[in-house]
């Protein structure tokens, strides 16, 4: 009789197997009474007694599921493609933990990046306010760089009082003519023998006054700065010819007059 194998590996027949067929053997030979005229009582007997137990019902033997080549290798191919799906699975999740790390460590780059720059901001403006206030708090002199002519009190028949209730500075007619200090004009137009004059109250309180401009450039109830320009220098009114009459007053009026060189000094201005 011949057998015929499935392809593929191929294992060698069980224990159990190879005693299954021997059995049937000696049942075989029992039947044709070879043993019984051939053999031995004792053999007989064991031969009848194998015959006994073979009859005998026999528990049922487990299950044996046998795999071929193919299967295994698709069992296989499974299993690597769960290993690997478990391998990607484990990646993603280390570069997505590595992703939010590295973006939570940006985040806190660009928050202590832009509080620095918050800081540096504030720091600038607080230095820009205050130099603007020390700016604003700041005098200097009516007509750039030009020296005092005729001092204040100086005698003479110029003045109806008798004597120079202000100071005059040098400038040639058409010169620039700026606020010593911030404040608001309260004056500015004709002043009788001042001509044309401006006259501002101070920040501090205290006033100033421009005679003789040639021009006035601002308007009463008008903010200036230290510097801004307020017109430009002339001959107008009670002159002898072109120069910036300058006072400091306590009061917007005539009379109330104060040294204006003492004042200028006083406010940090090298007279």
């Amino acid at each position: 009789m011949a057998f015929t194998r499935a392809t593929g590996k191929h294992r060698a027949r069980s224990r159990m197997t190879r005693r299954g067929a021997n059995m049937a053997k000696v049942a075989t030979l029992t039947a044709a009474g070879v043993i019984g005229t051939l053999g031995s009582p004792a053999l007989a007997a064991d031969a009848g007694a194998a015959v006994a137990q073979d009859a005998a019902p026999a528990a049922a033997p487990a299950p044996v599921i046998v795999i071929d080549g193919s299967l295994a290798a698709t069992i296989d191919a499974q299993a690597d493609a769960q290993h690997l799906a478990a391998r990607k699975a484990e990646a993603e999740a280390k570069a997505e933990a590595k992703r939010k790390a590295e973006a939570k460590r940006k985040a806190e780059a660009k928050r202590k990046a832009e509080a620095r720059a918050k800081e540096a901001r504030e720091a600038e403006e607080r230095a820009a306010r205050a130099a603007e206030r020390k700016r604003l708090a700041s005098f200097q002199l009516p007509v750039a760089g030009s020296p005092v002519t005729t001092g204040y009190r100086t005698g003479g028949a110029l003045w109806s009082s008798g004597s120079h209730s202000g100071v005059d500075f040098r400038a040639a007619s058409g010169t620039s003519v700026v606020a010593v200090g911030a404040g608001t004009v309260v004056e500015a137009g004709w002043g009788g023998a001042y001509g044309n004059n401006v006259v501002i109250r101070m920040n501090d309180g205290t006033f100033t006054q421009y005679g003789h401009l040639s021009s006035i450039g601002v308007s009463v109830g008008q903010s200036v700065t230290p510097g801004a320009r307020i017109g430009l220098s002339g001959s107008t009114g009670n002159s002898t010819g072109p120069h910036l009459h300058f006072e400091a007053r306590t009061t917007a009026e005539y009379g109330s007059d104060i040294d204006p060189v003492a004042y200028l000094r006083a406010h940090g201005v090298g007279v």
